[in-house]
């Protein structure tokens, strides 16, 4: 509730909207968003309430930190299985 609290004061609405659908998504991302924005709250360093913009730059500054500590953990891999699977074939037996 203290970290809820704390977010609403420091965000604008839509910076706020933003980040609760960045939670959907990646909550781990979100929490360290939340985290890095109260710890700029509470050194005095937020002049005043954060911008949709400046939580996007923000999230590009977490990615980036994310991906040079090896911990981004976003990448997709597909793997496909081959032969066999080919919904065509039903086409031969008409």
């Amino acid at each position: 509730e203290a970290r809820a609290s704390i977010l609403s004061q420091i965000l604008q609405p839509e910076a706020a909207d933003r980040l609760g659908r960045i939670r959907i998504v990646k909550e781990s991302r979100a929490t360290d968003v939340e985290n890095r924005l109260i710890m700029l709250a509470r050194s005095g360093q937020l002049r005043a309430k954060v911008t949709e913009e400046q939580l996007k730059e923000l999230l590009g500054a977490v990615a980036e930190n994310n991906e040079r500590d090896g911990t981004a953990g976003g990448k997709i891999v597909v793997s496909r299985r081959k032969g066999g699977w080919d919904d065509d074939d039903d086409l031969l037996d008409l």
